[in-house]
């Protein structure tokens, strides 16, 4: 990729570019003929809520109707929704009054072009959802750290005895909250790209804090250019309510590039440097906050020390910032946020250790899954490292970590559909090996290392050409490091 397209200057940048513009209000009409394409955990969820509205729904599923739960194919005939599998027909799409689009679901299928070309309003889940949540909201994107700081944020507000929502894009759907009563005291919403740009925006989602962690080439293999992915980030900003606080990373070159896009009102900034703005400074292992309306002690600055915590490396020290600013922007108490930092567990996955032994860490970070995320995590470690990569090839520009794998890397071991295309990239930077299986890798990285080293998952890829998900991805290296360790033992 060339430097014009990964800072943005190959387009036009505009926040919700490619989304559909919603042209009407959010509100669902008794009667209201609705098709919702995609029937995963979050299209089964909207389908919900709208029979709930009284609307009219139909499906269309790309898969084939037998790869389908049988009781969620009876559960949608019993209340008459019309179920479209293994295609997207252009008749059905052009029934529609709306179409209700899943993330993750193309934004170029065919039919959706059709539908767009007669006017047919194409809305994701966000912009219908946000039109119907009551409770304050904060909501969190970026390319990495979203679900540490999603989840991180609900702990926060626990420790200080709020009865708090956490989902979104992971775990709970947002329209599964909404079939409820919403009586919590905050929802916390981690939002993708794909659920800005799918149709709308966020539009009616107008979260009381927006944060933006970071922005790094990824589903490039999704959008035409790094500057339609920078539009949808920036797309968080849009729906704010007037007094709502915006929280950007101010160390992000490809965030501080565009500063044309930065909200104007309330904007706060994390980072070792602040960029002339108020927000959190991250020094050495602690997080100072400044410039804040509600701070303790007489407006003096507010000290966080998460020396011996599992938060105290980067990436997890920034992530801390983000979630510790936004925490005390909805009025947490500093000792609650004390009290949620010091009990927080890291999510699995994500800088992990797996093992030590003959002095060698094993660390599982199955969770970078782009060229940010293991950026970071090369960033954090002061060991030399062997380094386990690939999978299924996202369409980033991989010499943006050569000058970290020139200078921590003494060796890397690929796999995956990616590993020609890496090694293409790597090569004459360190020594290069492939694996065919994960339990190989893990052997072959273990040769590779020595006493002091680290053999590090953190594969810059997605996983799906080898595994179901990241996760399994993860449990597979943790397995082949027990493994390898029980017949070190044994010997």
């Amino acid at each position: 990729m060339s430097n014009r397209a990964l800072h943005g200057q190959t387009g036009p940048l505009s926040p919700g570019s490619l989304s559909s513009p919603p042209g009407r209000d959010m509100t669902i009409r008794p009667g209201e003929h609705f098709l919702v394409v995609g029937l995963g955990r979050s299209g089964l969820a909207a389908v919900r809520f709208l029979l709930q509205q009284g609307a009219r729904v139909s499906v269309s599923e790309a898969a084939p109707m037998e790869r389908l739960d049988p009781a969620v194919r009876n559960w949608l005939a019993e209340r008459q929704v019309f179920l479209e599998c293994g295609a997207h027909s252009e008749t059905l799409f052009a029934s529609a009054e709306r179409i209700l689009v899943s993330p993750g679901v193309p934004l170029d299928l065919p039919a959706l072009a059709a539908a767009r070309q007669q006017g047919i309003p194409v809305i994701g889940e966000m912009a219908l959802a946000g039109r119907y949540l009551r409770t304050p909201a904060v909501a969190i994107t970026g390319t990495n750290g979203k679900t540490t700081v999603t989840t991180l944020l609900g702990e926060l507000f626990r420790a200080a005895a709020r009865r708090v929502f956490v989902g979104g894009n992971i775990g709970t759907p947002l329209f599964e909250y909404l079939e409820g009563p919403q009586d919590d005291d905050v929802a916390v919403i981690e939002v993708s790209s794909y659920q800005i740009d799918s149709g709308g925006g966020l539009n009616g989602l107008r979260p009381r804090v927006a944060l933006l962690l970071n922005i790094t080439p990824d589903h490039l293999d999704r959008y035409d250019s790094m500057a339609a992915y920078i539009a949808s980030k920036f797309g968080i900003f849009a729906a704010r309510p007037e007094g709502g606080a915006a929280i950007l990373n101010t160390d992000d070159p490809v965030i501080l590039a565009h500063r044309h896009l930065w909200p104007r009102t309330r904007l706060f900034g994390f980072g070792a440097d602040l960029a002339g703005l108020n927000g959190a400074l991250v020094r050495d292992h602690g997080v100072r906050l400044t410039g804040l309306d509600n701070l303790d002690a007489l407006g003096e600055p507010e000290h966080y020390d998460l020396t011996g915590t599992a938060l105290a490396a980067p990436p997890n020290l920034q992530n801390s910032a983000a979630a510790i600013l936004a925490a005390r922007l909805m009025g947490c108490p500093r000792q609650a946020i004390d009290r949620g930092l010091a009990a927080f567990t890291p999510l699995p996955h994500r800088m992990t250790v797996v093992a030590e032994e003959n002095g060698v860490a094993f660390i599982d970070d199955s969770k970078a899954t782009n060229i940010g995320a293991v950026r970071a995590a090369l960033e954090g470690i002061d060991r030399p490292v062997v380094l386990i990569a690939g999978g299924r090839d996202k369409g980033g520009d991989y010499a943006l970590l050569a000058p970290l794998v020139r200078q921590k890397v003494k060796a890397m071991v690929l796999i995956g559909e990616a590993r020609d295309k890496m090694a293409r990239a790597f090569d004459g930077l360190t020594r290069l090996e492939t694996a065919d299986s994960m339990a190989e890798a893990v052997r072959r990285a273990a040769t590779l290392a020595g006493p002091g080293d680290v053999v590090l998952l953190s594969p810059a890829c997605s996983s799906f050409d080898m595994f179901e998900n990241y996760g399994r991805r993860g449990e597979a290296f943790s397995a082949a490091v027990r493994e390898l360790c029980s017949s070190r033992e044994g010997r």
